[in-house]
């Protein structure tokens, strides 16, 4: 069998930056055992399969080592693929059911918004061997789930920041936000997103990051509308609006290639 593959590269409109991903069309479903061999070849940090079903797309993620229960940027560059492959009319809000339930893709002009439900955070703490591996202290930390948040008082620490990523590993966790106001103009905040433990240092740009990242920046800002940048090296733009309980995320999108999965 034969499924038309796709590399996007999302939350950017140059070929080369924001977050790659990797979109394959499926008429149907799968095997999960298939869909992470096909996520380990392409050792992206997600792998999309979709489907049409009643009512919209099945919508599954795959790191190369797990599946994940929401990823943004991987959603964008789905929806992305479905327009512009002209499965869906650009008209048209695409729904994807998930692991994380129902989301919707709309286009907005030139952005992609996402609907996805924002994420609770609580005060928390981290270990001080997870400090010690980040470098320098927080202002705060907060616990969205299986993810920590810290606050730093300076962007540039932040852009910075050299993990250790070895001494990450030997910690339990999931994902660590770095995080801090921004002093661009036209930014309200930078951020990072580290996720050694499931088979990526470094996210480049993280959708769902944002649906903790939206909410906490917005209530301190007092902000429904904020535009983010993270600072990995790829680097990438996100739009936020927040409203009720749901987080948009916004960004655009370009395709790198596109081919044919041998499956």
């Amino acid at each position: 069998m034969r499924f038309p593959i796709f590399q996007v590269d999302a939350f950017t409109d140059k070929l080369f930056q924001g977050n790659p991903a990797a979109v394959v069309l499926l008429d149907g479903p799968r095997d999960p055992v298939w869909m992470q061999l096909v996520a380990r070849e392409m050792n992206l940090s997600e792998t999309a399969f979709a489907y049409p079903q009643t009512g919209g797309y099945r919508l599954q993620w795959f790191t190369p080592e797990t599946e994940v229960d929401l990823c943004g940027h991987a959603t964008l560059a789905t929806a992305h693929i479905l327009w512009e492959m002209e499965r869906v009319n650009t008209t048209e809000r695409i729904r994807f059911s998930t692991r994380s339930g129902w989301l919707s893709a709309e286009k907005k002009e030139e952005i992609i918004e996402l609907d996805l439900p924002s994420a609770p955070l609580i005060l928390g703490e981290v270990s001080e061997e997870i400090i010690k591996a980040l470098g320098p202290v927080p202002d705060f930390v907060g616990i969205s789930g299986e993810k920590w948040l810290l606050e730093y008082h300076d962007e540039r620490v932040v852009r910075n920041m050299k993990p250790d990523f070895s001494a990450l590993r030997e910690r339990s966790g999931r994902g660590l936000i770095v995080t801090a106001i921004s002093d661009k103009p036209g930014i309200d905040f930078v951020s990072r997103y580290f996720t050694p433990w499931i088979g990526i240092n470094e996210d480049p740009v993280t959708g769902s990051a944002h649906c903790i990242l939206g909410p906490y920046w917005g209530a301190k800002l007092r902000k429904n509308h904020m535009t983010a940048y993270q600072a990995s090296e790829r680097g990438g733009i996100v739009h936020i609006r927040l409203s009720a309980e749901r987080t948009y995320v916004g960004g655009k999108a370009i395709t790198v290639f596109a081919g044919e999965l041998f499956g």
